[in-house]
């Protein structure tokens, strides 16, 4: 993740990715024009880097200037664009490519054509890295496409926001959602999670989403993705990792303004950590921590006796159940203990004493995020 002045931008296309694109442009551009010598153009200041590179990568002769067009303010693309640096040679009869780095509208390639038009070129072909199908709305021919990209703003190699980014020697895209903070809430059974996390969502504002109440509402009120969850279960089946997914990520949609989520009860496995990733990922965040309660089993054990005296369930009232349950825990989270602390996203917190005591605990641990 980088920052650009007030915004956040993610990594999009690689160094190496954008190198074998390049490479790739160059060698297509390369084979189709044989032994002429071309004049690549470039359109400034965004298509230094990828000009320099593609004519390096160019296998025969060739001749490179550049010329200068104003169309960007901040994010988004002005309508009106200015010719500021104009050609100085003669290209009567030459074939001209120009080379740019982005095309997404289509108002800067409209004003290279008006500036051709003129010139008595052989021909005039378009090369450009990036292309954003859903933003072009001219007619002008595309004759070299590096990679088609999404409608979303992005800076490096060239590119940049409000003068920054452009030295950036990989792309990154606009971070749309910003600021937000994801938790993962584990604990062993008899370890507080479900009060520390009405607690946790009070204090810094977030949505607390457990996987259990998300399962209990979808069945209850008998929804797509309920009804798909029970017909797994009534045959005694584990309901598949999407079909949960795709229960939290319509939790997630409802609360598009969340400044972050607490996600309770999931995920259980690597391979569901890794599709909550991807969850995350597609709403352009991530998780940021997985925050662990650590109580020793002795207190764990005592603790669930003690509450079902009172809660009725009897799973808390066989010490045996119990035991087995907190080994089950442990087995199941270990992997994905590694899993975050190997991104180093794992907070252990000491989960005996006080409510409040831990409360403080998990706060001292947020707050470092």
């Amino acid at each position: 993740m980088v920052k650009l002045h007030d915004l956040y931008f993610k990594p999009f296309v690689s160094e190496q990715k954008l190198d074998a694109i390049v490479e790739k442009m160059a060698n297509d551009v390369a084979a189709d024009l044989g032994d002429e010598v071309p004049v690549f153009i470039g359109i400034l200041n965004g298509s230094f880097m990828v000009v320099s590179d593609f004519v390096k990568k160019y296998p025969k002769p060739c001749e490179v200037t550049f010329i200068k067009l104003a169309s960007y303010e901040g994010v988004k693309s002005t309508e009106d664009i200015q010719r500021l640096i104009g050609l100085t040679q003669d290209l009567t009869g030459r074939t001209v490519v120009i080379l740019e780095d982005i095309i997404d509208t289509g108002n800067t390639l409209e004003e290279v054509h008006r500036i051709f038009k003129n010139e008595n070129v052989k021909q005039l072909l378009i090369a450009t890295l990036f292309y954003k199908p859903e933003a072009y709305n001219k007619d002008f021919k595309l004759h070299y496409v590096g990679m088609e990209i999404p409608n979303k703003f992005i800076v490096g190699y060239g590119l940049d926001y409000d003068g920054l980014g452009r030295d950036l020697p990989a792309v990154y895209q606009l971070k749309t959602t910003q600021h937000m903070t994801n938790l993962v809430l584990f604990g062993p059974p008899g370890a507080g999670k479900g009060t520390q996390a009405d607690f946790l969502k009070e204090k810094y504002d977030l949505v607390h989403i457990s996987t259990g109440d998300v399962f209990r509402f979808n069945i209850k009120n008998k929804t797509a993705l309920g009804m798909l969850a029970k017909s797994f279960i009534d045959k005694g089946e584990l309901v598949p990792d999407q079909v949960t997914i795709d229960m939290l990520n319509k939790e997630v949609e409802k609360n598009a303004d969340a400044k972050g989520f607490i996600f309770d009860g999931f995920p259980r496995t690597n391979a569901q950590a890794k599709a909550l990733d991807e969850l995350m990922e597609n709403k352009d965040s991530q998780i940021n921590a997985m925050v662990a309660l650590e109580v020793d089993d002795e207190v764990l054990v005592q603790r669930l006796l003690k509450r079902g005296e009172t809660s009725g369930r009897a799973d808390d009232a066989d010490e045996g159940i119990i035991r087995n349950r907190i080994k089950e825990y442990y087995k199941k989270t270990a992997i994905l203990k590694d899993y975050y602390a190997e991104q180093n996203k794992y907070y252990g917190v000491d989960g005996v004493g006080s409510i409040e005591d831990i409360t403080v605990r998990l706060s001292a641990a947020i707050d470092k995020l």
